[in-house]
């Protein structure tokens, strides 16, 4: 079976909506998930009410490390106001020839409580043409909370280089994220080699990392995550993943591996270390598979209350389980609503949005009028999970990011200010081979590349 994730993303555009809780009928949110009605300036979600009280001590897993989400709050008790999502775009342009992909924020923390951090933005060029194929590294930053931005800039240790005649290597699927012990923005990503510009798909593979460097406001050469020299972490890597850091320092960090030759992926967490410069292995916990198709990829890893969460991508379902201690995993299960029904999820990654107010999940799904969407990858939704249950809160589901033809399925959450989440997403310009994958500048649904930025505002009295 040949081994190639095709990876891609999305938009939207128009006028201002605003649903309350209450005001914000079924109907009315088909139209948004349809596209129909797409609110590009502000949208009040249509959150359900959250809960919050007095908290006892908080355990590790309830402290906020790095660009965590301090979970200090029962939220049991108190109604949280519906929440504000703002909308904007940080660039646009789309020239048939090639398009931005796997656009993700992180965030250099100010010790000034008057000033606003600096939101580093990074992204990669893809060829139409072809499957994945991946150019350097970019990186932009903001001083004002995306209001404005420096250019995108192509990072010169993230150029291709090459491993053999007419053989190259890069460093794709990146998330930078602020590590807190080190006082460091840490990106992870995974490695990806080609042969004549296209993708091998029996090749080693490996997790790559780099420093952001903020005097020059560039990142470093990547350094290769070692693992242990066993065959089946010879195509590993940390691509497109959300990790965790605890209050000591250490990091979380899902990966997914097989050998070379096999098809069939797992998933494992590493408790990893960082000092400055060099991340280190030290180990990892049970390995996680399942007998279908490739088995699971692009794990997210998050921490709500006194467990750790992880959500799995399949090539038929979306996955999720927990842990009592971040590195050993009950056997997944595969994510449904709270009525029963499957929730539409398939081949593509879900990342956590993860706040005092609640555990939430932002995933594409099918069943939203968007069959003309490569793999169902937008709209963008979020929705309100139940922790203990471990399925989707049906009735809090919202539209994130509407869809405009291009898919949505590659993107990142970031924790901005304790008020503020961002999701970034960019519109990857492919589609359904019908009658070709390359989407036409002029294209009937409006899509025109656009690095999108969903900002969710939290209640400033959640604290």
């Amino acid at each position: 079976m040949k081994h190639n994730f095709f990876r891609m993303d999305w938009w939207a555009t128009a006028s201002s909506t605003a649903c309350s809780t209450r005001g914000c009928s079924r109907r009315r949110r088909g139209l948004l998930s349809s596209g129909m009605t797409a609110c590009y300036f502000s949208l009040v979600a249509c959150f359900s009410p959250a809960a919050l009280s007095t908290a006892e001590e908080p355990s590790p897993a309830q402290q906020h490390t790095g660009s965590q989400v301090v979970l200090v709050a029962d939220t049991e008790s108190q109604t949280v106001e519906p929440l504000v999502i703002e909308r904007s775009v940080m660039t646009k342009g789309y020239d048939g020839k090639q398009c931005w992909v796997h656009a993700r924020a992180g965030v250099v923390p100010t010790d000034d409580p008057q000033s606003a951090p600096t939101i580093v933005l990074t992204t990669q060029r893809l060829d139409i043409t072809g499957s994945d194929v991946f150019h350097a590294l970019h990186s932009a930053f903001s001083a004002d909370l995306g209001e404005t931005w420096s250019p995108l800039v192509p990072q010169a240790g993230f150029e291709r280089w090459k491993i053999a005649d007419r053989t190259e290597e890069t460093i794709c699927d990146f998330s930078p994220m602020w590590h807190g012990k080190s006082g460091k923005l840490l990106g992870f990503g995974q490695s990806v080699r080609y042969f004549d510009n296209k993708v091998m798909h029996v090749r080693p593979k490996f997790t790559g990392y780099s420093v952001y460097e903020p005097e020059t406001h560039s990142w470093a050469k990547p350094k290769q995550l070692e693992m242990p020299d066993e065959l089946r972490f010879r195509s590993s890597g940390a691509g497109s993943v959300q990790r965790y850091d605890l209050p000591n320092g250490d990091l979380l960090l899902p990966v997914y591996f097989k050998s070379p030759e096999e098809t069939q992926y797992s998933v494992t967490v590493c408790l990893c270390k960082f000092d400055g410069e060099t991340v280190t292995y030290v180990r990892h916990g049970n390995e996680l598979t399942v007998d279908v198709q490739r088995g699971f990829a692009e794990p997210s890893i998050t921490a709500f209350k006194d467990r750790y969460y992880l959500t799995l991508r399949n090539d038929e379902h979306g996955y999720v389980t927990t842990s009592s201690d971040g590195l050993n995993y009950e056997p997944p299960r595969r994510w449904t609503f709270d009525d029963g029904s499957d929730l539409g999820n398939y081949n593509t990654q879900q990342h956590w949005v993860t706040h005092p107010s609640g555990l939430y999940l932002v995933y594409t799904r099918k069943g939203a009028n968007n069959d003309h969407v490569f793999r169902h990858r937008a709209p963008l939704f979020i929705a309100r999970v139940d922790p203990d249950k471990l399925h989707v809160l049906r009735d809090t589901e919202q539209v994130l990011v509407p869809e405009r033809g291009a898919r949505l399925g590659n993107f990142g959450v970031s924790k901005v200010t304790p008020n503020e989440t961002w999701v970034v997403v960019t519109e990857w310009m492919q589609t359904w081979n019908r009658p070709t994958y390359i989407m036409p500048v002029d294209n009937v649904y409006g899509a025109d590349n656009s690095i999108h930025i969903a900002k969710i505002k939290w209640p400033s009295t959640i604290e």
